[in-house]
């Protein structure tokens, strides 16, 4: 299977690596990126597992299940990135097969190496 983060290459040799625990992502946008892959494969612990440590507590692994396993995951649209900022557009089929973008500018933050979601701004 290709890679759901857009890179053209096949998932194993991709995100998966990153979900897997073989690498960690060298920046806030290749994090970015397989935290979508993550969604995509419903992978939850990946999800939890890059969010900040003092923020993790604001999410359920049953609520980020529920949604990445009942959404057609289409795309991910990278609209902007910097160092510690990426805004993007994830476009998807609901439950009900409406057609819907997720639009968000994801802030990321960098502690000793290891890149982690810190929270977004949703458009």
């Amino acid at each position: 299977m290709t890679c759901p983060c857009g890179s053209n290459i096949d998932y194993k040799n991709c995100c998966f690596l990153y979900h897997n625990g073989e690498k960690i992502a060298e920046s806030a946008s290749i994090l970015m990126k397989s935290r979508y892959a993550a969604y995509v494969t419903a992978n939850a612990d990946y999800i939890l597992k890059t969010t900040l440590p003092n923020k993790v507590h604001l999410y359920k692994k049953s609520d980020i299940l529920k949604w990445a396993k009942s959404s057609k995951w289409l795309k991910l649209e990278v609209l902007y990135f910097d160092d510690e900022t990426v805004e993007f557009k994830a476009h998807y089929f609901n439950p009900n097969m409406q057609l819907e973008i997720h639009h968000e500018r994801s802030r990321f933050e960098n502690i000793n190496g290891k890149w982690y979601y810190s929270d977004a701004e949703f458009f």
